[in-house]
């Protein structure tokens, strides 16, 4: 499934653009919504979990009938639910490390809990569960969120220090949050995403299917677009919010990454347009390592100082920004050209990889 790789490239590339400003200055699509709301930063994450889920039937399917039994896989799947763990908490402390504050919970925490929780539910359970669970998992957590009651908030309230989740994260986590009072991809929030990553999950499936190319292509589109309208009626009582992860988010999210599988599908494994989308399949290949990478080089700019007089100093990542782009481009657009240079720096190492056909799985 190279569509699968090529949709996998494309969601590092945004995710690198978004997370990888030069300056404070962005383009506001780019940049995350404040709370409630949707911009195209905030859909980069669920369709990665979502590409988590689409992966897993072909993965496991091809295993199985070369023999591989259950109780092997469980231990693989084990195995890379801690190592991507590990990789989530070392992104979080480096460089510095601090236990005081270290950050619990992350991206990788999530996509690792969302691909263990997923892989356990196709081994062991039977396929209806799949649909079951998917449907099941957001009508609870919009039940939960907006009925128990948060002491010193009372029920229903979705603000930043008034909502469940972040109840349950300072209760849990208190310390070791992404702020002081909540988390993006904290404890209770991931549990709407294991929806997300069976959405996937289901999509795989179906392209496994005996149908024709262009009847998946069309049904994917159809469900897609049936999920979009469920997440825009929903987000009537449910506002669609990434950091909480609500249930509209979780259809409305999920609707647009079945329609770009979709349009995915077509055209690269039904038309062939392989070649022309080659520079995505680059990223998609060894996306983990791209992801992670990004994330430690950015840091590594950032905490290396250079001084400046004997009184001031900048980091790395600012003189950089500074002198080669916002000194002609501006602060917006010099931004930008920053973080395209970012990602066609994170693309290179990609590349090279790609060329001597070395791809790091974990």
């Amino acid at each position: 499934m190279t569509s699968l790789d090529v949709f996998r490239g494309v969601t590092i590339a945004l995710m690198i653009l978004v997370n990888n400003p030069g300056g404070t200055a962005y383009y506001s699509f780019l940049q995350h919504a404040t709370w409630n709301g949707l911009t195209v930063a905030d859909v980069v994450f669920p369709f990665f979990i979502f590409i988590v889920g689409a992966a897993i039937p072909f993965a496991f399917v091809s295993k199985l009938r070369q023999g591989t039994s259950r109780k092997e896989l469980l231990g693989h799947i084990v195995r890379r639910t801690v190592i991507l763990f590990a990789l989530g908490l070392f992104v979080n402390g480096f460089p510095t490390f601090n236990l005081e504050t270290f950050r619990i919970m992350g991206v990788l925490q999530r996509i690792a809990l969302c691909y263990f929780f997923a892989s356990i539910i196709f081994l062991f359970l039977k396929p209806r569960w799949r649909i079951i669970l998917a449907t099941v998992i957001p009508i609870a957590y919009w039940t939960l969120l907006t009925l128990i009651p948060v002491p010193g908030s009372g029920s229903g309230f979705l603000t930043e220090n008034g909502n469940l989740a972040g109840y349950v994260d300072r209760l849990l986590l208190n310390g070791h949050l992404y702020t002081q009072t909540w988390d993006p991809e904290g404890l209770m929030s991931t549990i709407p995403a294991f929806a997300t990553v069976l959405m996937g999950v289901l999509a795989g499936q179906h392209l496994q299917s005996n149908l024709t190319p262009q009847t998946k292509s069309k049904r994917l589109l159809f469900f897609g677009g049936l999920s979009l309208a469920i997440g825009s009626l929903w987000s009537f009582w449910f506002p669609i919010n990434k950091n909480l992860w609500t249930s509209s988010y979780v259809a409305f999210a999920g609707g647009i990454a079945i329609i770009l599988l979709a349009a995915c599908f077509y055209l690269v494994d039904t038309k062939g347009y392989a070649t022309v989308t080659r520079p995505f399949t680059v990223l998609g290949l060894n996306a983990i390592f791209v992801y992670v990478l990004s994330e430690i080089v950015n840091l590594a700019l950032i905490y290396a100082n250079i001084p400046l007089t004997q009184s001031t100093s900048t980091t790395l990542k600012s003189l950089i920004y500074e002198r080669l782009f916002a000194s002609w481009a501006g602060s917006l657009h010099g931004s930008f050209l920053y973080a395209l240079a970012y990602l066609a720096f994170c693309w290179a190492i990609a590349a090279i990889l790609y060329r001597k056909r070395i791809f790091l799985k974990v």
